[in-house]
């Protein structure tokens, strides 16, 4: 009795998993659901894209979102573009959008974004929606040496034209940046700057930044403005300061040779100084030997001898002045 149901619940499993096998090789609810929307896709196109792992619902979901919309569309392109790595329900949405906003773009070019890594629904959307970029905080200086810190928002509309090799948001920035820092830096003072604004945005909207861009530049619109540093004074006070210190480093440079100097003329001094006492020891021996010699007598002696002891009172004089009359005697 076990053997016999055992058997029967195989068999139905088994059909279960051949009646599973069948449907998702051969869609006949897909292909049915194409019949009904007037869609014609072959059933053995639907069972061909099985094998080349493409999924069928994408494509059939995308043709019948075309026909309702009035877009022609081949579903060899569509399951080009997938295996291609496309997103084929971006392009199928971008081609809706498109139309109903009597945008020209065409398929080519749809999968050309696409497959250039930008959002191409998004871009439609753009193009009828502009989009508003919040620029991040410019610094610029104007002639008269202060800074100012500016904010600007930039509303920009996708170029579809460009969005396949045209530059993205972080070139507009930094061209709307460029022009914003040249636009300042060109005032003759900040306060020019500050009474008219919208001279920045339109300098910076002649210099035809988004060429070349994915976008299309409608307004530059300078949200805040503030300001910063005095740059000039900031640069006069360092151009001080570096003068004194290289006029401090001259000073010691002098002061050091003039040391310098005075050490050797020292040294020379007590070098002066060793040759007279070596000259003086040498005077005695000298008298000694004119006495032998018979030079001189005992009274040149003598008056030599008053001659040193004049001198040396003379000089006692000059190292100790007498002390002027209204100053006590110590």
């Amino acid at each position: 009795m076990l053997t016999g149901l055992t058997f029967y619940a195989v068999v139905i499993v088994l059909i279960i998993i051949a009646l599973w096998v069948l449907f998702y090789f051969v869609p006949l609810g897909l292909w049915f659901q194409a019949l009904l929307s007037d869609v014609r896709v072959p059933l053995i196109q639907l069972i061909f894209m099985r094998w080349r792992k493409v999924p069928p619902a994408v494509i059939v979901n995308a043709l019948i979102e075309g026909k309702k919309a009035g877009i022609d569309l081949n579903h060899n392109n569509l399951e080009a573009h997938y295996l291609a790595g496309g997103r084929v329900e971006k392009v199928v949405h971008a081609l809706v959008s498109a139309s109903k906003a009597n945008l020209d773009l065409s398929f080519n070019m749809a999968t050309a974004i696409d497959l250039a890594g930008r959002d191409v629904f998004e871009a439609v959307q753009m193009s009828v929606n502009p989009k508003v970029i919040n620029t991040p905080p410019v610094t610029a200086v104007a002639k008269d040496g202060i800074q100012l810190i500016t904010k600007a928002r930039v509303t920009v509309r996708a170029n579809i034209r460009q969005l396949v090799g045209g530059a993205g948001e972080e070139t507009i920035l930094a061209r709307v940046g460029e022009g914003i820092v040249s636009s300042i830096g060109s005032s003759s003072s900040h306060k020019a700057v500050l009474e008219n604004p919208d001279s920045i945005s339109k300098l910076v909207l002649d210099k035809g930044l988004d060429a070349g861009t994915a976008f299309e530049i409608l307004s530059i619109d300078i949200a805040d403005i503030d300001i910063g540093k005095n740059i000039g004074a900031v640069l006069q006070i360092d151009q001080a300061n570096a003068d004194k210190n290289i006029a401090q480093a001259k000073a010691e440079e002098r002061r050091a040779m003039a040391i310098a100097y005075e050490q050797e003329m020292k040294a020379k001094a007590q070098e002066a100084r060793a040759k007279v006492i070596l000259a003086e020891a040498e005077i005695p021996k000298s008298i000694a030997q004119a006495f032998n010699n018979g030079n001189i007598g005992i009274m040149d002696y003598m008056k030599y001898r008053n001659i040193e002891a004049d001198t040396e009172m003379r000089q006692s004089i000059a190292d100790n002045p007498e002390p002027e009359d209204d100053e006590p005697i110590k």
